[in-house]
């Protein structure tokens, strides 16, 4: 075991002593603006959270939560590889209802941390790690439930994921705040995404591949006859995320730099990790022999959403232990070696398969070992249990 532990790097390496001590300053704050929240679902999860034993550690909900959507990948995988079918009509229940499932033990995580006295910050770093690999898993089955295909579509939806959750996972680490807003991903877009699953359902996902004049009344008419729903939508979904998530979280590190008396400017760069990630997936996809031709687009997102959870997750790690912001991980090497030697005419559809699969399996294995590893330690200094409830005294012993 000694002579595999030398591949890998060490645990102080991922998060140091120093940093762990940091753990003690931890306090979590967020603000939420949405109304449906606060007239509608607050009380449903105030509700939820009662059907789960007092035994249940709140990352162990957070993993279950999590396993719905897997279980929809899967189905889409099994069912409708081309991620188009027509599937089967309760296919689409499932989708709405897995996402459901997930927004449901989500929100429940937090408050049976707080209903056992086991808040942390692993619980925030565990849940937000969850949500990180959830953005491709949730694009891919949502890109199913509109029949976009292995297509153009499907990639702009993974995209719009991860980048406003980078977006906020930048904006909580310079401001110390998760922001939600009166229209926000989490609450009202999700709220839509389960809707759209059960229209799917029910009418059949050929609704959203008529012709935007026809299908969207009203508004239908400002788009180009060619448009359908679908390329409507993702317009106006593009619009709100630019306008309405992304210049938010800009305005609001803008507002705490100032506050802090530090340069927004610099933070600016850090943006960079995130616009290397975006380009080396375009480029890699642009110029690829086998990934749209052979169906293989659900393995490279699932590869892109590991690599893109690692970003993310260090950046929530570095926020916890008050460190440096990170700019690099070494996950983000196989996409763009993989973009590189596409662009360069260099792949033929059987070693491009080939790279993709070895690729695959770096970034789980990586991704894995440090989660790990990470959770370990943040175990042992904190004196808590991952996924169950340690015995108050090893807490406070901790203390």
């Amino acid at each position: 075991m000694s002579g595999i532990r030398r591949y890998f790097p060490s645990g102080d390496e991922y998060v140091t002593e120093d940093a762990l001590k940091n753990l003690r300053n931890y306090r979590y704050r967020a603000v939420d603006k949405s109304f449906l929240t606060k007239y509608l679902y607050r009380h449903y999860w105030e509700w939820a959270v009662t059907l789960f034993p007092l035994w249940m550690a709140p990352n162990l909900i957070t993993l279950t939560g999590l396993s719905f959507e897997v279980f929809d990948v899967l189905l889409v995988l099994l069912i409708m590889p081309d991620l188009e079918g027509p599937g089967p009509w309760w296919i689409y229940f499932a989708f709405g209802i897995g996402m459901w499932l997930y927004s449901t033990f989500d929100n429940v995580d937090g408050k049976q941390a707080r209903r056992t006295g086991t808040s942390s910050p692993l619980g925030e770093l565990f849940d937000h790690g969850c949500d990180a690999l959830n953005c491709t898993i949730a694009g891919i089955v949502e890109a199913s439930a509109f029949a976009c295909g292995i297509s153009w579509q499907t990639v702009t939806i993974v995209f719009f994921t991860t980048m406003t959750f980078f977006f906020s996972t930048w904006e909580e680490y310079h401001t110390g705040v998760l922001y939600l807003g009166y229209v926000n991903g989490p609450t009202e877009i999700l709220t839509l995404a389960v809707l759209a699953c059960f229209a799917s359902g029910i009418w059949g996902p050929a609704i959203w591949h008529v012709p935007a004049s026809q299908g969207l009344p009203i508004i239908g008419a400002l788009f180009p006859v060619s448009w359908e729903v679908t390329d409507a939508l993702l317009m106006l979904t593009g619009m709100a995320m630019i306008f309405g998530h992304c210049a938010v979280c800009c305005w609001n590190v803008y507002a705490a730099c100032k506050e802090q008396n530090r340069s927004f400017f610099a933070t600016l760069p850090q943006l960079v990790q995130y616009a290397v990630f975006a380009t080396s997936c375009y480029v890699w996809l642009d110029n690829s022999t086998t990934i749209f031709a052979n169906n293989h687009l659900v393995l490279f997102m699932v590869t892109a959403g590991i690599a893109f959870g690692r970003i993310v997750s260090k950046i929530i790690l570095a926020h916890l232990t008050e460190s440096q912001f990170p700019s690099y991980t070494v996950q983000m090497v196989p996409l763009a070696v993989g973009a590189i030697v596409a662009r360069l005419g260099l792949f033929t559809p059987a070693t491009e398969l080939l790279f993709l699969i070895v690729s695959f399996l770096f970034v789980t294995i990586a991704y894995l070992h440090w989660a790990l590893v990470v959770i370990e330690r943040f175990c042992e200094f904190l004196g808590i249990n991952c996924l169950t409830i340690a015995p108050r005294k090893l807490r406070e012993k901790a203390k």
